[in-house]
C-alpha cells in the first residue's frame, strides 16, 4: 500500500478497470443513448463492446468466462457508463441478478450454459419477479409451477420487467403449485423468451429509455427440469442471492447518474457568467447546493461500496442491510443532482440540448424501484434498530 492509499481506497486494478470503462463508455456518451431511446433503437453495440472487453462479466468467476472479480467491480463498471452518460440498465439485471444467482444456487451444467454468454454479452437474461397485484411484497405472487412428468409448466403474469424485447431467456420467480399459501418459497425457472405461450406487451413511459418495460403473461409455458435454477425448497436466500446485487448495482446506477449531473452543473457553473463578468458559480447560491450534492455523492458511493464488499466477502445478511440503505442514497442524491443540476442551467436545463430535463424523470425511479424507500425504511427501522414490524 502507497502512502497515498488507505482503507478507503479502491485497489489499482479497479481504479484502471474505471478508467478503461470510462473510455469506452465515453464513445458512446449521453448524445448515443438519447438518440437511441428517440429512434426505438437498442444499446447492443456498445453492449456487445464492452462484453468483448469483459467489462459485463467481471464479477463471473473466470472458469466461465469471466473476470473474477465480485459485485465491487461490477458495480464500478455500471457507475462509471451512467458517469459518462451511457449508463446500461441491463447490466443490473443480466450480470448482476442473474448471474449471481446462477453462480451461487446453479448446477456445474447451468453454469456451463449461461454463464460465458452472460459474461461476454451475447446472451441477455432478463429477471421477472414484479407482479401487479404484489407491488413490493413478493410474498403476494402467484405465478406458479407445476409438475407435469419430466417437465415444469408455468402459468401467471408479470409486470415491470425491462429489455425482454433485447433478452434470450428470462429468469421467471414463481412459486410452486403446493406452495401457493403461506411464506414464499421462489422456484427460479430460466425461460427461453421464444417459448410458447410467453407473451410480451411493452409498458409506455414517460422518459424515454433505448430499454423498455414490459408486462409478461405465461399460460402453460413449459420447460424442463433443468430450467429449474436451485432448489424448489431452497428458501428465499437463493433470491437474495440475486436482489442484494439488485440493490448494490442500483444505488452505483444512480451515483453514476447523479455524477453525470453534477458534472454538467459544475461545467456550466464554471464557464457561465450574466453579472460582471463573474462565472456563476462564483455566487453562494449556485456553488452550495452543488457542493451538497458532492457531499451527499460521496455518503451515498461509500455505502454501496461496503455493501459490495461485504457481499463479495460472503456475509450476505450485512450485506442486505447495507445494500437497501445504499441503493436508499442513490436514489436520493440522484434526484436532488439531477433538480439542481436544472435549476443550475435555468431554462437551458429542460432542453434536449444539455441531457438533463428526462433525467428528472428517470432519477426518480431510483425511489421506486427495485423496492421503494419506504419499504427500505421499514427494513432499516426493523433489523438495523430492532423496532417492531410495521407492516
Amino acid at each position: 500500500m502507497t502512502a497515498t492509499q488507505t482503507m478507503f481506497s479502491e485497489p489499482e486494478e479497479r481504479v484502471a478497470l474505471r478508467e478503461s470503462v470510462k473510455k469506452l463508455a465515453g464513445k458512446y456518451g449521453h448524445e448515443y443513448v438519447a438518440k437511441q431511446a428517440r429512434e426505438d433503437g437498442k444499446m447492443t453495440d456498445m453492449w456487445l463492446e464492452m462484453g468483448r472487453n469483459g467489462f459485463l462479466g467481471v464479477n463471473i468467476a473466470e472458469a466461465y468466462g469471466g473476470g473474477g472479480g465480485g459485485m465491487s467491480d461490477l458495480a464500478a463498471v455500471l457507475e462509471e457508463c451512467a458517469g459518462a452518460g451511457a449508463p446500461l440498465l441491463m447490466m443490473v439485471v443480466s450480470p448482476a441478478i442473474c448471474g449471481s444467482i446462477i453462480m451461487r444456487c446453479g448446477t456445474e451444467e447451468q453454469k456451463k450454459q449461461w454463464l460465458p454468454g452472460i459474461a461476454d454479452g451475447t446472451h441477455l437474461m432478463a429477471f421477472g419477479i414484479t407482479e401487479a397485484d404484489a407491488g413490493s411484497n413478493s410474498h403476494q405472487i402467484t405465478t406458479t409451477a407445476t409438475r407435469d412428468g419430466d417437465d415444469w409448466v408455468l402459468n401467471g403474469q408479470k409486470t415491470f420487467i425491462s429489455g425482454v424485447d433485447e433478452a434470450q431467456s428470462v429468469l421467471i420467480v414463481s412459486r410452486t403449485e403446493d406452495a401457493k399459501t403461506g411464506k414464499l418459497k421462489p422456484a427460479l425457472f430460466v425461460v427461453p423468451t421464444d417459448s410458447e405461450g410467453f407473451e410480451k406487451q411493452v409498458i409506455p413511459m414517460s422518459w424515454q429509455a433505448p430499454e423498455k418495460q414490459f408486462t409478461l403473461f405465461l399460460d402453460n409455458v413449459r420447460v424442463p427440469a433443468d430450467a429449474l435454477v436451485g432448489d424448489e425448497d431452497g428458501g428465499l436466500w437463493q433470491l437474495f442471492a440475486g436482489l442484494n446485487p439488485e440493490r448494490i448495482m442500483g444505488g452505483a446506477f444512480s451515483c453514476g447518474m447523479a455524477q453525470f449531473a453534477l458534472d454538467k452543473a459544475v461545467a456550466y457553473a464554471k464557464e457561465r457568467s450574466v453579472w460582471k463578468d463573474q462565472a456563476i458559480g462564483s455566487h453562494q447560491g449556485i456553488a452550495h447546493p452543488l457542493a451538497k450534492i458532492k457531499i451527499e455523492l460521496e455518503q451515498a458511493r461509500l455505502l454501496w461500496q461496503k455493501a459490495a464488499a461485504l457481499y463479495d466477502a460472503g456475509d450476505d445478511m450485512e450485506a442486505g442491510e447495507y445494500a437497501n440503505m445504499a441503493k436508499y442514497a442513490g436514489g436520493e442524491v440522484a434526484c436532488n443532482a439531477t433538480d439542481v443540476a436544472v435549476h443550475t442551467h435555468g431554462g437551458n436545463g429542460l432542453t434536449e440540448e444539455y441531457g438533463l430535463g428526462n433525467m428528472l424523470v428517470a432519477a426518480r425511479l431510483g425511489r421506486i424501484a427495485p423496492v421503494s424507500r419506504e419499504m427500505i425504511l421499514n427494513f432499516v427501522a426493523m433489523h438495523s434498530l430492532g423496532l417492531p414490524k410495521s407492516y
